[in-house]
């Protein structure tokens, strides 16, 4: 096996990424020389020209975009490899990054079920943002809005974040309105960070919302659901994600115009991700599919409106 010089992939990979010889040396901790130095002699090695001047950079030559995807992607499994060696060799536990909506309704009622199944491995559930990316040092499993490009990461979609406008039965009798015949822009709208998604739902319903639209904005999405379960308004809910609540009656829909059709909540781990790991992902997936309550969360009939 004919390989490079580990140094000089190195040095490439970081000036590539940064696109800065100065940049890659404060990475690597060494001088701005000795990066120009160990790419030279790695262009020499490959016979090929992989970097140019740009400005007051760098730009790749086509032959260095080339290789840089190679060595960027073999890299990145290297460090990936090595990680788990230096983590713990059987793997008695794995931590999982979730928001705080897929932990509250999905992962941690289910969770008995994987420690039967699964009694030997535990299970470290810390609180991920909805903009977190998924990052293999801290994490083997990120439960998140939005799946990750990135190579050496898998997606597997959960649930899409289809919104509908729900609310709670008890609402709709207050106001003495049908399921069928609510007047949503006389309503009592909650909205969730900002009140853009009414805005495109009234476009898409082809509705004259009010002006000005108003109501309580709730940072937390949890917060937003308890209110509109407490009957406090409508709200516009990823429906799948509510799926029990709906079912149970806690929440009606009252539309079938929906937004952020195309957006979903993703499992991601490392393309490289260990045994325990995939069967956790697998387990979860498995359990996101069900209708059927976790052990322990009553079923409670569907509602009716008198």
């Amino acid at each position: 096996m004919q390989l490079p010089p580990l140094n000089a992939l190195r040095a490439f990979e970081a000036t590539a990424r940064l696109m800065s010889l100065s940049k890659a040396g404060d990475e690597l901790h060494v001088t701005h020389a000795a990066i120009s130095h160990q790419i030279k002699h790695l262009e020499t090695w490959l016979g090929r020209k992989l970097l140019q001047k740009s400005g007051r950079g760098v730009s790749l030559t086509p032959a260095g975009a080339e290789y840089y995807l190679a060595v960027s992607g073999s890299l990145a499994a290297i460090a990936h490899a090595t990680g788990n060696m230096r983590r713990d060799h059987n793997m008695r536990s794995i931590t999982v990054g979730c928001i705080p909506s897929i932990a509250s309704r999905w992962l941690v009622p289910a969770l008995p079920s994987f420690r039967e199944s699964d009694p030997d491995l535990d299970v470290r559930i810390v609180y991920a943002r909805a903009e977190e990316r998924f990052d293999d040092e801290s994490l083997d499993v990120l439960i998140t809005m939005g799946e990750d490009l990135s190579g050496g990461r898998e997606s597997r979609l959960l649930f899409s974040r289809r919104n509908q406008p729900v609310a709670s039965v008890h609402y709709l009798a207050k106001r003495n309105w049908t399921i069928e015949n609510v007047p949503f822009a006389a309503a009592d709208l909650l909205h969730d960070e900002s009140v853009e998604d009414w805005k495109e739902w009234f476009r898409k319903a082809e509705i004259k919302p009010p002006e000005p639209i108003r109501g309580p904005i709730f940072q937390d999405f949890n917060i937003l659901a308890t209110a509109a379960i407490a009957g406090h308004g409508v709200a516009l809910c990823p429906v799948e994600v509510f799926r029990r609540e709906i079912e149970r009656g806690d929440l009606v829909v009252l539309s079938d115009i929906s937004t952020a059709e195309t957006q979903g909540y993703y499992l991601i781990t490392s393309s490289w991700a260990k045994k325990p790991v995939r069967r956790f992902a697998e387990w979860f997936m498995k359990e996101c599919n069900s209708s059927e309550p976790p052990r322990g969360e009553p079923s409670a009939p569907t509602k009716q409106l008198s």
